[in-house]
């Protein structure tokens, strides 16, 4: 039987430009091709190690077969971390207008967005996670809407949004290109080894 060069990994999503996105910034690096595939994953609460990793074993039950998921926080220094994990809800109901609100009584303004990368090779597999963290504040929204938080998010040592930044600008500095490299970089290393080698590698 005919074994495929390229093997291919499901991106547990159902966002077009999140894929886009990360299909741009992986490029030729990356061993697997990456098959999109939106699945309604329960929403764990927790730390955003632990939700990850739930989410992950949860997709790889589902797909019975090798998945990645992505698990992204937004969170304000001020708040002690907030709304972090639960960014998508916070940005539902406040839209970035409001999540800039959020910090009106606080000097404070500084934050990170912390994107993670949970990888399992099938069900029952363990999980292993990639992460990526990119420093700076929130400000009045700038730039256009068509992605997220991205408009009153601006990067460290920048004076524009992520909204703002031309795409190949923010796939250099965002904390998804940060955790994407990181990913890349382990499977790349990775790829030519035996399966004996990997496992060693997954359970370090």
């Amino acid at each position: 039987m005919a074994v495929s060069a390229v093997r291919s990994v499901v991106f547990v999503t159902g966002n077009a430009k999140k894929l886009e996105e990360v299909i741009q910034i992986l490029g030729d690096r990356f061993p697997y091709k990456l098959v999109s595939k939106k699945i309604d994953l329960p929403e764990y609460q927790g730390e955003p190690d632990e939700i990850s990793i739930q989410k992950c074993k949860e997709a790889a039950r589902e797909v019975d077969g090798p998945v990645i998921v992505e698990d992204t926080c937004l969170c304000f220094k001020a708040l002690g971390g907030l709304p972090g994990p639960y960014i998508k809800w916070f940005l539902d109901k406040l839209e970035p207008e409001g999540l800039y609100k959020l910090l009106a009584g606080f000097e404070d303004k500084s934050a990170w967005a912390l994107c993670t990368f949970a990888f399992s090779a099938g069900k029952d597999e363990p999980v292993q996670l990639f992460r990526g963290k990119t420093e700076g504040h929130i400000v009045e929204p700038r730039g256009p809407r068509d992605f997220g938080w991205d408009p009153c998010f601006q990067p460290e040592g920048y004076d524009q949004t992520y909204a703002e930044l031309p795409k190949e600008v923010k796939n250099t500095i965002s904390h998804r290109y940060r955790a994407l490299a990181a990913m890349s970089e382990h499977f790349s290393q990775t790829n030519n080894t035996s399966p004996e080698g990997k496992k060693k590698k997954q359970e370090d």
